[in-house]
């Protein structure tokens, strides 16, 4: 040993060690000392301490807070060695085995995980994830290093402090709370807020101090006849006045807009049971409420249906002496190490740290959502908001119609819980009742809910899910199936195309059909089939134009020009046909054709989009497609309008769900068909359990007629819902 002071600390981290560890060799932690004193020997921190300093001090963290075994506290010891000095993983391997080298690896790769861009980051999750998921040591080993770093921070350059004090407060300090380490979160959340916010930190921290004595002297009065009664019943029991987080009270003061006077739960008391029967916990707090009237509100039962981290506690707020709020914790003694030492309380005593058990998967399966389906096309930034989604949110308890708890973020939806039942559930999920009623899909649910799924082998994801949904699972479900609806799109335009270009004899290769592509404004070949499938442009018109440019190749110098000359004469000739009043009038002989993805019908508001080789396309205004192609060719938009007087009859569909009974479709049909003898063209009805949805294809005269049909059939006694389809 180099000295007496290093001397003093190895003998202070081995009684630290004896005293929370089942077993410890001394042995073990002896050489992991030397070996990381000497490894840093010519290493000083930004404070001018010697680097060594630090290793240590985490390896104390690691002692004290997350106590798991000697294994941890060696690894703590070691784990910048191979980062930042000439020694490798090889060596550590060489002199301490597998299982440390490892640790150290995984905690050595995830260092830093905020170093660059978002790119970086999220391989950093990945690889943070894989690490946990082979060794829990590793992330707990983490969270010690940067607790650490917090508490050295003083030292470091302004924009750094607050980089890394931002980062801690966003990432470490949720995740720590998620894996139930609570005095690691309260005191990473302090330390951050102390250079986020120093002067609100410093205002706080003052109030707090000065009221110290008052505040102890109204809990011991609050804690007396507690433990006069406690003590009557036989109870073994601690009742300590709580510490309130100046975190959690800046963050009340803010959120309730009070100031500091009126932020009730400045009084908190926790009572440790020294039991191993919960039901103490409730004789307890009746007790509590028997002295103390209580606020029923605010009663929460953490102990029947524990947090996905596993904490367990019953949490009360009762009016104490002087009219004051006091919130009270109750819990065992088993659930208070839970609850301060989250997963290394679960997992001290086990034989083998390295192995997953059922109870640990499910502690961090909602790190492993987000990962688990990411590949090189999530789009970083989705990957991260989900991330950070799920380590904010508070959670919501939900419940099946058989009873089966589910636990969600907040804000979840319906659609949400159907991906949490099961994924076929979420693809076919048509609607939700809610405690008996229906409700939209996107409602937000509350806790205590009671939720029924209705399905529908037709129902498919919507666009519009992926805005609305909170959970990775969720949105990474509907993403992939939004995709692979995408695919299959352009496998059916690709056959479509490839079919009419064979049928009318043109040979063109992909390369030299791209550059014939991009004069039709369309970037590449994917967008091509989409549009054919979608039938916004047609093969035949796409064949036509390739061969005349084919047949008179001296034109093709001057292609963009010639292009648009030839465009812009067609639209001012189209604009002149119209005169901005119609375009539909016996006199017109102009090509023009109705957009099969909005379907106009006289009376709605139109607009025309001029084509290559189709003429004009007559949208609805309000038309997606028509608006995003306008977004970019808006020269190529002309105005029309609807004849004065038409007879003709126009495609309109109606979306229309409802209850399933008996007689149900033939009132519908006959309500349908007895206004002004409206002609049915389709019908689609599917019905599952008591509910029916479908579609109708109806002819009609113009936009007045297909809504008084709507509002007919919205009279019908168990319709829910009837809209006009657009797309």
């Amino acid at each position: 040993m180099r000295d007496g002071i290093y001397k003093k600390k190895l003998d202070d981290l081995l009684a630290i060690c004896r005293k929370n560890l089942r077993t410890v060799n001394e042995d073990l932690i002896r050489r992991a000392f030397e070996f990381s004193l000497e490894a840093h020997k010519n290493d000083i921190r930004a404070s001018g301490d010697p680097f060594f300093n630090h290793p240590y001090e985490v390896a104390m963290v690691v002692a004290k807070e997350v106590p798991l075994d000697d294994v941890s506290v060696a690894s703590a010891l070691m784990h910048d060695v191979a980062e930042d000095t000439d020694f490798t993983i090889k060596d550590i391997r060489q002199e301490f085995g597998d299982t440390i080298a490892n640790i150290v690896d995984g905690a050595t790769k995830i260092s830093d995980i905020f170093r660059s861009h978002e790119v970086t980051q999220a391989e950093s999750y990945r690889k943070m994830l894989l690490s946990m998921v082979n060794d829990i040591r590793v992330m707990l080993l983490k969270f010690a290093d940067r607790l650490h770093n917090m508490r050295t921070l003083e030292y470091l350059p302004k924009e750094k402090q607050l980089r890394l004090a931002r980062e801690t407060l966003e990432i470490y300090a949720p995740f720590a709370h998620r894996f139930g380490l609570a005095k690691i979160k309260w005191e990473l959340e302090d330390l951050a807020f102390k250079y986020l916010h120093p002067k609100e930190y410093d205002d706080i921290a003052h109030k707090l101090k000065s009221r110290r004595k008052e505040r102890e002297s109204y809990i011991k009065k609050f804690v007396q006849p507690l433990e006069k009664r406690f003590n009557e019943e036989g109870m073994k029991f601690e009742i300590e006045g709580r510490p309130k987080h100046l975190y959690s009270i800046y963050n009340k003061m803010a959120n309730r807009n009070k100031p500091f006077d009126e932020v009730y739960d400045l009084f908190a008391v926790r009572i440790v049971l020294d039991t191993e029967n919960t039901n103490d916990c409730f004789t307890a707090y009746g007790i509590l409420s028997s002295i103390y009237l209580p606020i029923p509100e605010r009663f929460k039962n953490y102990i029947s249906v524990p947090k996905k981290n596993g904490y367990q506690s019953i949490h009360a707020t009762v009016i104490g002496p002087e009219g004051k709020m006091v919130e009270v914790q109750i819990r065992t003694l088993a659930m208070h190490e839970i609850a301060e030492k989250g997963v290394a309380a679960h997992w001290k005593y086990k034989e083998n740290l390295t192995t997953l058990d059922e109870e640990l998967e499910n502690w961090i399966s909602w790190v492993r959502e987000i990962f688990e389906r990411a590949d090189d096309e999530t789009p970083t930034k989705e990957l991260m908001e989900s991330f950070k989604l799920n380590l904010y949110q508070d959670e919501i308890y939900l419940f099946t119609p058989k009873g089966e708890l589910r636990i969600l973020p907040q804000g979840a939806t319906p659609v949400d819980f159907a991906y949490a039942v099961h994924s076929n559930v979420g693809f076919h999920c048509l609607s939700a009742k809610l405690n008996g009623r229906i409700v939209p899909l996107d409602h937000q649910l509350r806790s205590g809910d009671q939720v029924e799924i209705i399905t529908s082998k037709n129902q498919t994801p919507k666009t519009d899910w992926e805005q609305f949904v909170v959970t990775h699972k969720a949105k990474s479900h509907i993403r992939k199936w939004l995709k692979e609806e995408e695919r299959k799109a352009i496998g059916v335009g690709r056959e479509l195309w490839e079919k009419r270009a064979k049928k009318l004899k043109l040979h063109i290769n992909e390369d030299e059909l791209v550059k014939h592509i991009h004069d039709l404004k369309i970037d590449d070949l994917r967008e091509f089939y989409l549009k054919i499938q979608r039938e916004e442009i047609t093969p035949d018109a796409v064949i036509q134009e390739i061969e005349l440019k084919l047949r008179h190749p001296q034109q093709e110098s001057v292609k963009e020009e010639k292009s648009a000359g030839l465009i812009d004469r067609f639209i001012h000739t189209a604009r002149n046909l119209t005169g901005g009043i119609t375009l539909f009038g016996s006199h017109d002989t102009f090509l023009h054709s109705y957009a099969k993805c909005c379907n106009p019908i006289p009376g709605d508001d139109i607009v025309g989009y001029v084509t290559k080789g189709e003429g004009v396309k007559v949208h609805l205004k309000t038309c997606k497609n028509f608006l995003t192609m306008a977004a970019t060719d808006a020269h190529r938009v002309v105005e029309v309008g609807w004849p004065s007087a038409n007879g003709g009859e126009y495609a309109a569909a109606i979306r229309i769900s409802g209850e399933d009974r008996t007689g149900m479709l033939n009132e519908i049909t006959h309500s349908i068909s007895s206004y002004k003898n409206t002609n049915i063209k389709g019908v689609k009805i599917d019905a599952q359990d008591t509910m029916f949805e479908g579609t109708i294809l109806l002819g009609v005269k113009n936009k007045e007629h297909l809504e008084r049909i709507i509002e007919k059939l919205r009279k019908i006694k168990g319709v829910y819902h009837t809209e006009r389809l657009l797309e």
